[in-house]
């Protein structure tokens, strides 16, 4: 008999060669029936996700996963590509395949079709699948050998490209009803377990994102274990398209892209004062923090990025230039130019922790095909410090930056985040010690703060581990923003030193570290966010001006030039309009206060005020209202009140 150790659960006794499904079925069939897979424990410590088909050999440890864990709900998205492969072989016979993986919020299949599809050949694919997640299929999995894969897969150059890329000598294939795909998995135990899909949309991809590739089919859904679940998901979407940040900064005319310069925002007067009070606010905050500001060329010799390793980690991202016959590289990253910095002198162990913070303009080559608005552009800013530490100053900096990060998130309206410690990359530099002293570090610094967080592996910097942070917004979608890396790497490449109370050269620890992580990322983040209804210390204008008529001209001039001396942002509406088409225009502009001026304003002497969040406050004077404005911006108030 074996023994499988369950999470919570105790301890099963069992034969050998039963799947985990079987074993715990025999314990709990109400467990088994929920269950949607396991995470098992190796010999060398480390975690797996595996079927609940997965045949228990040994003693084993393990937790089941339902489907309230993220996990469950990744495997049911990638099971659904797979179903959705097998409608589109029914329909279509010749199409051949390529990868479908999960995504965030859904999935997607790729594959090679002589056959155009459009949004309304997606309600025939979705029927068929209909038809296979009723008629309850199991994924059954399968190990078998590359030349027995090969023959399987002999007419479809995508998977045979992908066999040939696999190491082992065997490989997984999983079989669902009469369709068979080459897949590592997990998957769930059948394709009942789909409570409720909806493909999204068609587009196309080439094959491994290389353009020189085949044009490939790809088509986009999304899965749950629920129709509720679904309904919800769909509803934000439709909120999510009337907050598109590229249509409300066009419409705002914050800024804008042109194709004299593909990928490279162009920032409009309006755009810049959201951008300038953004980072007047951020300056403040560092200013507090005991940072000092530094600024770094754009452009450094190539020599430079060999040194860093970004030639050989980064370079496909990198831009080049040639000057007087010399090679040199447009930065992607901050981090070299601020090392320039710190050794341009010598240091003493008196002067740590040493804390430069860099508003510093980085360029990436992106690929045409995944820029999107603000999101992902080739030039951006990015809120970057680089941090230069004792050992016994690491746990002290990381909670300084911490509590930086928790007090911005929130004056910026974004009150819930998750953390996630990232480990080392295969793409790395250093030695294991470092990586195993870095992370090490890190996760210390985390529980220290009591922070909930999970492991990311293998999605670390190729320099050093990091703790990410992901805000979430008010349509339930996380952005990752802040990060906070640990770098002993990098100081031994360039060889940084201070002199310790030995008298003698020792190595400072480098943290690099972003609070926003993009300006302009954030601020499309923001735009979103509120759907273009900014905070009121935030937004470009923030009251319009309504006479009713010009009869009350001179008076709503007053009130103008009264709250503009007062420092405010603010407009007048002189058209010849109705004030329902003022109102109308000054609502569409996403102004926060609207005063609007008539007969009793101008008789009283006092204002109207509107709030385009609803409601009115009539017969103010203008003064306490200049008060109330002011205690709402020097409190940073997300609404006005």
């Amino acid at each position: 008999m074996k023994k499988l150790i369950i999470e919570n659960s105790g301890e099963v006794n069992h034969e050998e060669g039963l799947s985990i499904f079987d074993i715990i079925s025999d314990k709990d069939k109400q467990t088994a029936k929920k269950a949607i897979l396991a995470e098992i424990e190796l010999k060398d410590g480390s975690k797996k996700l595996v079927d609940l088909t997965f045949k228990v050999n040994d003693d084993l440890k393990m937790k089941l996963l339902f489907p309230e864990d993220a996990e469950s709900l990744d495997t049911l998205n990638h099971s659904t590509s797979h179903i959705m492969a097998a409608a589109i072989k029914k329909i279509y016979p010749e199409a051949k395949f390529a990868i479908g993986p999960s995504i965030k919020d859904g999935f997607y299949y790729d594959f090679e079709l002589d056959k155009v599809i459009s949004p309304e050949n997606l309600k025939p694919i979705e029927d068929e699948m209909k038809k296979i997640i009723s008629s309850n299929y199991s994924f059954i999995r399968k190990e078998i050998t590359k030349n027995e894969a090969k023959k399987i897969f002999k007419d479809n150059p995508y998977k045979l490209e992908l066999i040939d890329g696999i190491n082992d000598e065997y490989v997984s294939i999983y079989e669902t009803g009469d369709f068979i795909d080459l897949c590592s998995g997990p998957h769930i135990i059948s394709t009942s377990k789909v409570g409720a899909f909806k493909l999204l949309s068609v587009a196309g991809a080439y094959w491994r994102g290389n353009e020189n590739n085949k044009m490939l089919i790809r088509i986009y859904g999304t899965a749950f274990f629920n129709k509720e679940d679904l309904k919800n998901y769909l509803e934000r979407i439709e909120r999510a398209k009337l907050s598109d940040h590229r249509k409300i900064g066009k419409d705002l005319e914050l800024y804008s892209f042109h194709d004299e310069a593909p990928g490279f925002p162009f920032w409009h007067p309006k755009g810049m004062i959201i951008r300038n009070i953004i980072i007047d606010y951020w300056r403040k905050i560092h200013q507090e923090n005991g940072y000092q500001e530094i600024q770094t060329p754009v452009i450094l010799s190539n020599q430079l990025w060999h040194t860093s390793g970004h030639w050989d980690h980064y370079k496909e991202n990198m831009y080049f230039v040639k000057i007087d016959g010399n090679d040199y590289a447009i930065k992607p990253m901050n981090c070299p130019g601020a090392i320039l910095v710190y050794k341009s002198k010598q240091h003493s162990y008196r002067e740590f922790p040493i804390r430069y913070a860099e508003l510093g303009l980085v360029h990436r080559h992106e690929k045409s095909g995944v820029l999107h608005g603000l999101f992902r552009v080739r030039n951006f800013t990015q809120d970057d410090a680089h941090i230069f530490a004792l050992d016994e100053q690491l746990t002290a900096e990381i909670t300084s930056i911490i509590n930086m990060i928790g007090k911005m998130y929130s004056i910026f309206g974004f009150k819930d985040y998750h953390v996630e410690l990232s480990t080392r990359p295969a793409d790395r530099i250093g030695s294991d010690e470092m990586w195993d002293m870095a992370e090490q570090k890190l996760e210390e610094a985390i529980k220290e703060n009591n922070l909930v967080y999970k492991i990311n592996p293998g999605d670390g910097a190729f320099y050093g581990p990091k703790i990410d942070f992901h805000i979430k917004d008010s349509l339930e979608r996380t952005w990752q923003c802040a990060t906070i890396q640990l770098d002993f790497a990098m100081p031994e490449k360039f060889d940084i030193t201070y002199m310790g109370e030995d008298n003698l050269k020792h190595r400072p620890v480098m943290l690099h570290r972003v609070i926003l992580g993009s300006v302009e990322r954030f601020i499309g983040i923001l735009i979103e966010n509120y759907s273009g209804n900014l905070p009121l210390w935030i937004a470009p204008v923030q009251i319009a001006i309504l006479p009713i008529s010009d009869k009350y001209q001179q008076y709503s001039d007053n009130v103008f030039k009264k709250l503009k001396e007062e420092g405010y942002r603010v407009e007048i509406d002189n058209r010849v309009e109705s004030l329902n088409k003022k109102i109308r225009q000054a609502e569409l502009s996403k102004i926060p206060l609207m005063v609007i001026i008539g007969e009793k304003e101008q008789e009283s002497g006092t204002i109207t005020i509107r709030k385009k969040a609803g409601g009115d406050i009539k017969n103010i004077e203008i003064k306490e209202f200049i008060n109330i404005l002011r205690e709402n911006i020097e409190n940073k108030k997300t609404y006005f009140e």
